[in-house]
């Protein structure tokens, strides 16, 4: 009697045990139905795409068109928000930042610079001399009529 009931016992904690694996095998072979589905497809796709490559010559290729100039009043917001960043905040904190946000200000004066017919140098300086070429910019700029700083 003892082992008849060892052995009910035995199944009954071996069914409980493989109970949530079970489940978890039926619930995951739809999910493996599908992701081989995405499998096929994708190797065909795969295959579709180097027959077109080959097809494909650097004369057919239309690359797409340069990217418009933002507007002036966008240049200005970004410069107001490059100049806060880089006077204060994290950027003070970091080299690497503080020239990131350095270089993006520049470009964005020569977008201005651009637009409003002022003249720049600001590509062929290094160190204090492009630092004061960014102040005349900047003064330049600010006389022509764009508000380079914002009122806090």
């Amino acid at each position: 009697m003892a082992i008849t009931h060892v052995a009910v016992l035995g199944a009954a904690l071996l069914a409980l045990l493989s109970l949530p694996c079970a489940v978890a095998v039926l619930a995951g072979a739809e999910q493996l139905d599908s992701r081989r589905a995405w499998q096929r497809r994708s190797g065909r796709d795969a295959r579709l795409l180097r027959r077109l490559d080959r097809h494909l010559s650097c004369a057919d290729v239309v690359l797409p068109p340069k990217r418009a100039m933002p507007c002036i009043e966008q240049i200005a917001a970004d410069l107001r928000r490059l100049d806060r960043q880089r006077r204060s905040g994290p950027t003070t904190c970091s080299e690497l930042w503080l020239t990131d946000v350095v270089r993006a200000y520049d470009e964005r004066l020569r977008l201005a610079s651009r637009c409003l017919g002022v003249a720049e140098h600001l590509d062929g300086l290094e160190g204090v001399d492009r630092d004061l070429e960014r102040v005349r910019v900047e003064t330049e700029l600010e006389s022509a009529g764009l508000s380079l700083r914002s009122r806090s």
